[in-house]
């Protein structure tokens, strides 16, 4: 049984004989592992969530023009991996525990990259950094993992 087997919960056995394959380590067919992947591109959503650190990084060295709000960034269904997690994503594979705990994983990397911003914006620096070495690199870390994780269950790669 493979590590995303072990992280959803799964055997393998609802799988058909003959759709076994990298999605069938999901419990998936073909088809749907196709249908998963037609609706997010799981590569640019990990760079998306990778950039996130620059960006913030930026607002602490003064280099940034973004107006980032913080209850703005703590909003988990507002890019464009959360309006997936939230819509098509939940719709397909909900029911796996461990698509819940990535629901979280983002949420939490959400509210850490707020966090962030709404330190900086009140002068504490100091304290702005270490959210964003500490719980935000945790937090962007876990997602990430679990988007790669997400990725190699569906394609083998």
């Amino acid at each position: 049984m493979g590590f995303f087997s072990r992280l959803f919960g799964l055997d393998g056995s609802d799988a058909a004989p003959s759709t076994r394959g990298p999605a069938s380590e999901m419990g998936l067919d073909a088809k749907a592992a196709a249908a998963v992947l037609n609706d997010i591109d799981i590569d640019t959503a990990i760079a998306a969530h990778e950039n996130w650190k620059l960006r913030l990084q930026n607002v602490l060295d003064g280099k940034s023009n973004e107006d980032l709000k913080p209850e703005v960034v703590c909003m988990d269904d507002r890019c464009d991996l959360g309006k997936w997690l939230h819509g098509a994503g939940r719709e397909r594979l909900g029911r796996y525990p461990a698509f819940t705990m990535l629901v979280a994983r983002h949420k939490y990397f959400h509210v850490q990259a707020s966090t962030v911003v709404a330190q900086a914006q009140s002068g504490d620096e100091e304290s702005a950094r270490q959210t964003l070495n500490g719980s935000y690199r945790q937090a962007s870390n876990q997602v990430i993992l679990l988007l790669k994780e997400l990725k190699r269950g569906l394609t083998g790669q």
